[in-house]
């Protein structure tokens, strides 16, 4: 692809590097911007870059939060002894979106893929016995999708959790094998929630 500027090749390239987002779409992104004021760009800029400047990890839950702790961690309407597992903040939002579950959540921060060189310590999962413990959850639901590497997380967290008094459940296969629940419906990922069954390993 010709570019008949500098400044516009960097840009493109630079949109071009987020993911779905090929050379040809990452321009006509370039062109749509130069057209906006300069204080639309400025606003844009800021946006991202407070993506990396003023997100913080909660540090009970793993989620992404503005502050130390999540909102949904500090909200005393959540039942703190019910916690749903997820792998992702995406998947977490995704249930959210659901209006189903009223627990509160803990993201792993993957799935466990050998292949791929991660294993159980990449992830949070002492984080999470300690949260269990702290919390004296009374139920773990494990929302992870239904891969070969989301099995295996399932199946690895359920034995670290066997000593503990706690109940392990797991969403109903409502969602399809293979599929990933940030673009699983709502309506069947709420029923997935609402309809979740114990996990026997």
């Amino acid at each position: 692809m010709q570019f008949s500027s500098q400044v516009i090749e960097e840009a493109t390239n630079a949109l071009s590097s987020f993911p779905g987002i090929g050379k040809r779409t990452a321009l006509r992104l370039v062109m749509h911007l130069i057209k906006r004021p300069e204080h639309e760009i400025v606003n844009i800029a800021g946006a991202i870059l407070k993506l990396k400047t003023e997100l913080h990890l909660c540090e009970e839950c793993f989620n992404i939060a503005d502050s130390e702790t999540c909102d949904i961690c500090t909200n005393t309407n959540r039942d703190s002894q019910t916690i749903c597992v997820v792998e992702d903040f995406t998947d977490l939002m995704a249930i959210e979106n659901t209006n189903q579950f009223l627990g509160t959540y803990f993201v792993l921060g993957g799935l466990i893929a050998p292949i791929d060189g991660i294993g159980p310590e990449q992830l949070n999962i002492e984080q999470l016995v300690s949260k269990v413990i702290k919390s004296e959850a009374k139920e773990i639901i494990l929302a992870l999708n239904t891969t070969v590497e989301g099995d295996t997380t399932l199946f690895y967290i359920a034995k670290i959790l066997s000593p503990y008094k706690v109940k392990v459940s797991t969403i109903s296969r409502g969602i399809s094998v293979g599929a990933e629940l940030e673009y699983a419906d709502e309506l069947t990922l709420g029923n997935s929630i609402l309809n979740r069954i114990e996990y026997q390993y």
